[in-house]
């Protein structure tokens, strides 16, 4: 076999696979504030590239030996030029590869007060070859010297903007590589795939390929597609827990929906009114509810609107109900049938005027459908006898097809902390736990890249037997969108296993 022409035809069959991830970095050394702005005890500068031991030597007039690596050393910090003393902090040097970056890297604990921190960032950008980073460069070097891969520079940024403990879990868990490590894990297998499919084309008309390998790779690829598409599967849990769980708040005019707001928010966010109609447009607010994220907007009263901005509102309520994770239908309990009997009746008409038609098909199969993403709030119940209630209450969990109905007056905050524990079972549900089970997907465009994916591997399946090289694009398109999901993915990898499984002319 001639392995050069072999391996050439290799090579020109996966080019355009290559994707470039040992970009080489400016040789500009760079800083910037790491620490957050304003007033604080102690800010951080750091500086990452060749010169950061000439910047800490300048900065510092250490002039032999730099301080013990990863060792913090008080020191004067001084001007480069005029060595007027800018304060009094700790120093530490950080040696590469050995460093965030894997680059030479330094770092300032100064004290946090404006002047200080703008006099040392002057003093590094008069140096010659230092300038300030642009936004995500620390990052970008780190990823580019392998320190992190893309979904764990991902999960870094989860983890900045984590607001509540469920994202930090979420953030942290994508950070320390488990979502990489399972896209790489399909990488791999899917590398193998090709190299065993290109192989078998390039070599198998000279017998030198052994028999049933392509059996082999109809099995891996057919595993690896209903792993992709289980991940797939997840109810966008992983992407609802990073963005918040959209919980909308609707229902008729003057039923309680901007009270419920500010009950939740405990502040006065929307304003109340007895007029009907009050609330025009959508008011949002962020919560944080047992942990979970919630964006939560009360919208417009649902009637027939009297002019043309109340029916803006109202069709932007419906709107904002179609999109939403979670619908907090709010009655006002006054309204309720005196005989308990009846409302289980009563709120299935309500809930067909409030919830959106399912296109086509039973209404009664699409409320069913979408009533774990509904909670029916039974609002001013302060003013329904008790006995009415109880009965009431009994009544509706005994119906079928009604989604959970809490009695509550926000007014008194009676039943809050029955409601508020429904509330959270929900969202906790649909976010799921993020320290349990497989790592979930957590950003849209990883998931457009896996749909991509198992449409590729369906290329397969589908040219398996009438085309082996239409087959073939089918998996690197596969490993393709895997790739851009991880950032590493490149034809010489393909080459390493073609020839280390099947010593082609040894």
């Amino acid at each position: 076999i001639n392995l050069n022409i072999s391996t050439f035809s290799v090579i020109l069959a996966l080019r355009h696979l290559s994707i470039p991830t040992d970009a080489v970095c400016d040789a500009d050394t760079i800083f910037a504030l790491s620490s957050g702005h304003g007033r604080c005890g102690v800010a951080v500068v750091r500086v990452s590239g060749p010169a950061s031991s000439m910047v800490l030597r300048n900065m510092t007039g250490l002039t032999q030996t730099l301080p013990p690596p990863r060792t913090a050393l008080l020191r004067r910090i001084t001007d480069p030029h005029t060595k007027e003393l800018l304060d009094r902090g700790l120093v530490l040097w950080f040696p590469g590869p050995h460093s965030f970056t894997g680059e030479d890297s330094a770092e300032f604990h100064v004290h946090g007060g404006p002047a200080v921190i703008t006099a040392v960032l002057q003093g590094l950008g008069s140096l010659k070859g230092v300038r300030p980073a642009e936004a995500g460069e620390f990052t970008r070097r780190a990823f580019h010297a392998g320190k992190l891969g893309l979904t764990e520079v991902e999960g870094l940024g989860d983890l900045i903007h984590a607001e509540t403990e469920a994202q930090r879990r979420q953030a942290l868990r994508q950070m320390d590589g488990e979502l990489g490590h399972l896209y790489q894990d399909w990488s791999s297998r899917l590398k193998r795939c090709l190299a065993h499919v290109e192989a078998f084309i390039d070599f198998s008309e000279d017998e030198l390929i052994e028999d049933g390998v392509l059996n082999q790779v109809d099995s891996s690829v057919h595993r690896l597609q209903t792993e992709i598409e289980r991940h797939l599967g997840d109810e966008r849990r992983g992407e609802r827990l990073r963005n918040g769980v959209q919980v909308v708040i609707a229902g008729a005019t003057n039923a309680g929906k901007s009270s419920l707001l500010n009950t939740l928010c405990q502040r006065p966010a929307a304003i109340v009114s007895p007029i009907p109609g009050t609330t025009r447009d959508v008011v949002e607010a962020s919560l944080d509810i047992g942990g979970f994220p919630v964006l939560l907007s009360d919208t417009a009263g649902l009637r027939d609107g009297l002019d043309s901005v109340e029916r803006e509102g109202v069709r932007r309520a419906r709107q904002r109900v179609e999109q939403a994770d979670l619908t907090l239908v709010v009655v006002d309990s006054t309204q309720l049938p005196t005989e308990p009997k009846q409302a289980p009746t009563f709120l299935q008409g309500y809930l067909s005027i409030v919830l959106p038609q399912p296109s086509g098909g039973n209404p009664e199969e699409g409320r069913e459908a979408t009533s774990d993403r509904v909670l029916l709030v039974l609002n001013k119940s302060d003013l329904v006898p008790e006995a009415q209630k109880e009965r009431t209450e009994r009544e509706l969990r005994e119906s079928l097809g009604l989604p959970p109905a809490c009695f509550l007056s926000c007014h008194t905050t009676t039943g809050l902390g029955d409601f508020l524990a429904v509330l959270q079972s929900r969202v906790k549900t649909l976010c799921g736990n993020p320290l349990s089970g497989a790592p979930s997907l957590t950003q849209a465009r990883h998931r457009a890249h896996l749909q991509q994916s198992v449409q590729a591997l369906s290329q397969y399946h589908q040219y398996r037997n009438h085309d082996l090289a239409l087959a073939a694009e089918g998996v690197r398109l596969a490993l393709t969108h895997i790739g851009r999901i991880t950032g590493r993915v490149g034809a010489e990898e393909i080459l390493d296993i073609v020839f280390r499984d099947f010593c082609i002319g040894k």
